[in-house]
């Protein structure tokens, strides 16, 4: 027996059931399962009496009782795998609690919590969720998807006259989760979550988003010797055979949906670049480490720059962590540069790039070829003091070359000690200072640390959630008087649902630089700082799915210019496609399907 549904109409909100019979696998299916939540006329009609409990419950009751059983839970960690849950028995639930409690859950369920969770992924396992790839069944890639698309995913059943339509792939290979490193099939944790603030951020429907895990191996030795691991036990596949396998499911995704944006999700230094690289032209693809990341900060970067009253084009940028994340940003920035007006050489010359050898420049022999752009000529620092003529500490580059701004993205805590920072701020009146490295225990530098060594200069934006700071604003022998300084978390989830968003709304068969580049402006363009000083430069997270709209509708503008979306999609129609694409948690009415 199987749960079979014809979809009723976009304005009824009615969902058929072929069969009576199979109406108790309505609560066996997160997607459809209403709980406590469904009608006494459902209940008779589809033979769920005796099933629940007699009372009938809003939506809004059973938010209420499950944010108390949150709310009861002892740890992030107890908090998060509470919300995992509840997202296995009813989506519908969890999406409205996570809806109506966003700013104190997002941590939870995403950054930094899922840093954690990632890392306990086979001790917390519950249940499946998304599709898990493993290399030894490569040959099967194709049947998988295949059968994916005919039955659905996750008990999501697929409407009896329409195969299952996903618009959104969240994909990773758990090579390099966060700042944590290889943490193989824990990764998955990362797709999970990230299709779940596609659908509580951006709108798409659940049933539309699925996350993928490509089990290429592990070569975390802890994993391998775990027990519980539920992982493919073997060392990483390299070379040509992980690119082969990686193709495999590339043209799997291709075949059988075609439509689909596809976001490569925390791969390696090693794999990031070339798979983006490769295949971005092929389908609608983008990585949101490398391009997401550098969206989200150069809105964040707009947005300083525009509080203190300094164009970006003026600014000397300084980015530590030199891998696919942070040369991302820094290509993002220049061509954020060169929109204001600078030449690509002149661009090029504001950057200087740390990485574990130190700054970043043409002498050294072992670049990578995407370093080799952005490093700076070994010639224009003969004039540099200190070091010794080949090698500079990020001291000694603050010293020397004076910047505005530093980003960091290097995974090493701590690494923004007092002596940088004030070093910083000897050479510059306003420093911009973005320490983006997450989980928490990662990050560069604590903006409470930073503020007090700038004596409240700085302007300061998290890879994660911090606590506000408080500044002396004035003193007299009686009192003093104090301001709190919000520090705004500069988070791809202001970005990449916006994309999404924007991308299905328009129907587009690429994700363009323009594209990517829009989005960041939307973002700025609604910073707070813009109209206060003393605001936060991103908006709350109270406001994100508002924020997010405006991102959609930016970027699939900038599609429709870049001659990138459908055909029928035109700038009249972005505001109700985008209405129309977006998917609020609202219980449907089940009725018994009758010819």
């Amino acid at each position: 027996m199987s749960l079979r549904l014809r979809r009723g109409s976009h304005q009824e909100s009615v969902e058929y059931i072929d069969d009576a019979s199979a109406g108790h696998l309505l609560l066996e299916n997160p997607v459809y399962n209403k709980g406590t939540a469904f009608s006494e006329s459902e209940r008779k009609e589809l033979g769920l009496r005796g099933l629940l409990p007699p009372h009938v419950d809003t939506l809004q009751t059973q938010m209420n009782r499950s944010y108390a059983s949150y709310k009861s839970k002892e740890s992030d960690i107890e908090r998060h795998i509470f919300l995992r849950q509840l997202q296995d028995t009813n989506e519908t639930l969890f999406y409205a609690l996570l809806k109506q409690h966003v700013v104190e859950m997002l941590p939870i369920l995403y950054t930094p919590t899922v840093g954690l969770a990632c890392q306990q992924f086979s001790n917390i396992y519950r249940r499946p969720r998304g599709v898990f790839i493993s290399y030894p069944n490569v040959a099967d890639i194709d049947a998988t998807f295949a059968e994916i698309k005919k039955r659905g995913w996750m008990g999501a059943p697929v409407d009896v006259d329409s195969p299952l339509d996903v618009r959104v792939i969240v994909v990773t290979d758990g090579s390099r989760i966060l700042g944590l490193g290889d943490l193989g099939a824990g990764g998955m944790g990362i797709p999970i979550g990230k299709c779940s603030l596609y659908t509580s951020i951006g709108g798409i429907h659940p049933c539309k988003t699925l996350p993928v895990y490509l089990d290429a191996g592990t070569d975390n030795e802890a994993a391998l010797a775990d027990p519980s691991y539920i992982g493919w036990r073997n060392k990483r596949v390299r070379g040509p055979e992980y690119f082969a396998f990686v193709d495999k499911f590339v043209q799997a995704v291709k075949k059988h949906f075609p439509g689909v944006l596809l976001q490569w999700e925390d791969f390696n230094i090693d794999s990031a670049g070339p798979l983006l690289h490769k295949y971005r032209d092929e389908l609608c693809s983008f990585n949101d480490d490398v391009q997401g990341t550098a969206a989200v900060a150069v809105g964040t970067l707009l947005a300083a720059c525009g509080k203190i009253g300094t164009p970006l084009k003026d600014q000397k940028v300084v980015i530590v962590g030199s891998g696919s994340a942070g040369c991302g940003i820094a290509n993002m920035i220049k061509l954020a540069m060169m929109r204001q007006g600078l030449s690509e050489e002149e661009a090029r010359g504001r950057f200087y790039m740390i990485d574990r050898p130190g700054l970043l420049h043409s002498g050294l022999d072992d670049l990578r070829d995407f370093q080799k752009p952005l490093c700076q000529d070994v010639g224009s620092l003969k004039t540099w003091s200190g070091g010794d003529g080949n090698s500079w500490t990020l001291e000694e580059v603050m010293r020397n070359a004076k910047p505005g701004v530093l980003i960091g993205v290097s995974g090493m805590p701590g690494l923004f000690t007092e002596g940088v920072v004030k070093a910083m701020a000897e050479g510059c009146e306003k420093p911009i200072i973005f320490p983006l490295s997450n989980p928490t225990h990662r990050v560069e530098g604590i903006p409470d640390d930073i503020i007090a060594w700038t004596q409240g200069a700085a302007t300061v934006a998290t890879g994660t959630a911090f606590p506000p700071t408080e500044v002396e604003v004035s003193r007299d022998k009686y009192s003093r008087t104090l301001r709190r300084v919000e520090h705004s978390q500069c988070n791809n989830s202001y970005i990449f649902p916006g994309i999404g968003l924007g991308v299905v709304a328009a129907k587009a068969s690429k994700v363009t630089d323009n594209m990517l580049m829009a989005s960041s402006e939307a973002l700025a363009s609604e910073s707070p700082a813009l109209k206060d000083a003393l605001a936060p430069l991103l908006p709350s997270l109270e406001d994100v799915v508002g924020v997010t709209k405006i991102v959609a509708k930016a970027v699939a503008a900038e599609a429709i210019k870049d001659g990138v979306a459908g055909a029928d999609v035109t700038p009249d129609s972005i505001d109700q496609r985008i209405s129309d694409t977006f998917w609020d948690p609202a219980y449907p009415e089940f009725k018994l399907y009758k010819p």
